[in-house]
C-alpha cells in the first residue's frame, strides 16, 4: 500500500497496545490513527515510540483540543505542535471536530455541538479556512455526538455539516457511531443525516461503541461496535464504496486481539465494496492543496 494513501480498516493507537504492535513481526493492521493530544501534553507519551510506529505504519492524526467552533482565537501554538507532529511522523492527514470545548483558560470535559445556523456555518467555515491556511492542506471535520438540541437551529445537523464542508472546502470524517447516538438521543432520523452528507468529501469513517445509560446513549468508546451501527456502516459502504474506516476504543480497553477482531469485521465490509472517490469539487469554497 502506498504511504500516500490509505485503504482498509485501521484502529486507534492506544498506549497499552503500542509495545505489542511494535514487537510483532507483522500485523494485519493497514494503518493507525493517533490522538495527538496524548502526545503533546507535558509529560505525555514517548515521541520516540511514536516515531517507531510511524516508520512501520501509515498514520493519520486526530485531535480534540482545538475547540474549532469556539469563540476564542484559534490556538496557533497548539496547532503549530500538531503541524510539527504531522511533519515528524509523515501523517497523511489531520482531523478535528465540529464542536467547541472552551478556551486556553478553561476547558469543558466534552465536545459541545454548535447551533445549526447560517451564522455558525460562516463562523466555523472561516475558522477551518484559517486552520487550513496554517496547515497548508485540507483538514477533516468530524460530526460529534449530541445530547441536547438548540432551539435556534435553522437546519438539520446533516445540512449544517454539508454547508460547512462546501464553504470551507474541507474533507469530512464521518463518525457513524456519533450519528447513531445523536439520532437516538434526540429521536431523529439517522438516515436523513446520512443522506445529505456529501460522500465525495468523506475521507475517513469512525466506528465505536457507546454506553447505554437507559435514558440516553453515551459516546463512551468503551464497548464493541453496536450491531445497529454495523448495519448503518454496511449500508453506507454498499451505497458509496470503499472509504478508509477505523475502530475507536478509548476506555476500558480490551486486549489488542479483541480490538483487531472488531477491525476485521470492518475490513470484511470494506473488502466487499468498490473503491470510492474522495476528491470533492470546489463549490464556492476556498481550496487548499
Amino acid at each position: 500500500m502506498s504511504r500516500g494513501s490509505l485503504n482498509g480498516a485501521g484502529i486507534g493507537l492506544r498506549l497499552p497496545h503500542v509495545q505489542q504492535i511494535l514487537a510483532a513481526d507483522e500485523t494485519d493492521i493497514p494503518w493507525l490513527e493517533v490522538l495527538v493530544d496524548n502526545w503533546l501534553v507535558e509529560g505525555g507519551l514517548n515521541k520516540h515510540m511514536l516515531a517507531a510506529i510511524a516508520e512501520r505504519y501509515p498514520i493519520v492524526l486526530h485531535s480534540v483540543g482545538l475547540s474549532l467552533g469556539g469563540p476564542a482565537p484559534i490556538d496557533l501554538s497548539y496547532l503549530g505542535q500538531v503541524k510539527a507532529l504531522k511533519q515528524q511522523t509523515g501523517a497523511l492527514w489531520y482531523s478535528e471536530h465540529a464542536s467547541f470545548s472552551g478556551n486556553a483558560n478553561y476547558k469543558v470535559p466534552d465536545l459541545l455541538p454548535l447551533p445549526y445556523t447560517e451564522e455558525a456555518v460562516e463562523h466555523l467555515s472561516q475558522r477551518i479556512i484559517h486552520v487550513q491556511d496554517f496547515m497548508g492542506e485540507r483538514i477533516l471535520l468530524e460530526n460529534v455526538s449530541t445530547y441536547v438540541s438548540c432551539q435556534f437551529n435553522e437546519m438539520t445537523e446533516g445540512e449544517f455539516i454539508a454547508a460547512v464542508a462546501r464553504k470551507a472546502d474541507c474533507y469530512l470524517l464521518l463518525d457513524i457511531n456519533n450519528a447513531f447516538v445523536t439520532s437516538k438521543n434526540l429521536d431523529q432520523d439517522m438516515q436523513a443525516f446520512m443522506d445529505v452528507i456529501p460522500v465525495e468529501r468523506v475521507k475517513q469513517i469512525h466506528l465505536a461503541g457507546f454506553h447505554d445509560k437507559g435514558d440516553y446513549l453515551l459516546d463512551a468508546h468503551n464497548h464493541p461496535v453496536d450491531e445497529r451501527v454495523w448495519q448503518a456502516f454496511k449500508q453506507f459502504i454498499a451505497k458509496n464504496g470503499h472509504i478508509p474506516s477505523m475502530i475507536e476504543w478509548d476506555s476500558d480497553l480490551p486486549p489488542l486481539e479483541r480490538l483487531l477482531a472488531e477491525r476485521l469485521i470492518a475490513a470484511d465490509i470494506l473488502d466487499a465494496a468498490p473503491v470510492a472517490s474522495t476528491e470533492p469539487s470546489n463549490r464556492g469554497g476556498k481550496r487548499c492543496a
